[in-house]
């Protein structure tokens, strides 16, 4: 476990089967048991150390490679999971789930779980606003055309928020002043 400060803690019981065991450091505890060796929890350590800065998210999908890559649970791959959380900070700030997505029973959940995360992220991921491109008149005369060309026709912030709401991805969108590169890119796919 975690405490909101940053200290760790892990334990594990004489009961368990080998290999067992955890490693902690500054704001991570990493456990498991069950796994081919001790390099499967300290791959995920040194993991984490490593990427400080990224978003937690794609940390852990890093740390979960990296665990695999050390051998990882000697009975083989089945599932994974990611979850993160933070007050508010989920879809419309209405949860606390900022990402929560599971794989069970698929051959390559490693994967599976990094390909419905980039899915994941495609909706409901933010864009830092300094990324987002200016509105000129000639992109948006270029979105217009686009809109126009998937049936919404009319005043430019209603159809764009209006497309943007039928993808998925209003919470993506604020005004037509200036738009995510994300939201751009996939208009642009669509047309």
């Amino acid at each position: 476990m975690v405490d909101a400060k940053g200290g760790s803690a892990s334990y594990t019981g004489s009961e368990c089967m080998a290999w067992a065991g955890g490693r902690t450091g500054p704001c991570y505890a990493a456990q498991g048991n069950i796994l081919v060796s001790a390099k499967t929890v300290d791959a995920i350590a040194e993991t984490f150390e490593r990427t400080a800065g990224a978003p937690l998210a794609e940390r852990l999908l890093d740390c979960l490679d990296a665990a695999q890559a050390a051998g990882g649970d000697r009975r083989g791959q089945q599932s994974a999971a990611l979850l993160v959380v933070e007050r508010d900070g989920g879809y419309a700030s209405l949860s606390d789930s900022i990402v929560d997505l599971r794989v069970d029973e698929h051959e390559r959940p490693l994967e599976e779980l990094r390909r419905i995360y980039g899915l994941h992220q495609a909706i409901f991921g933010k864009t830092p606003e300094r990324l987002w491109l200016d509105v000129d008149d000639e992109l948006a005369a270029e979105l217009r055309e686009r809109l126009g060309r998937l049936g919404f026709e009319g005043d430019l912030n209603t159809t764009f928020n209006a497309w943007a709401g039928k993808e998925n991805m209003e919470e993506r969108v604020a005004g037509v002043e200036r738009v995510d590169p994300v939201v751009l890119e996939e208009l642009r796919r669509q047309t």
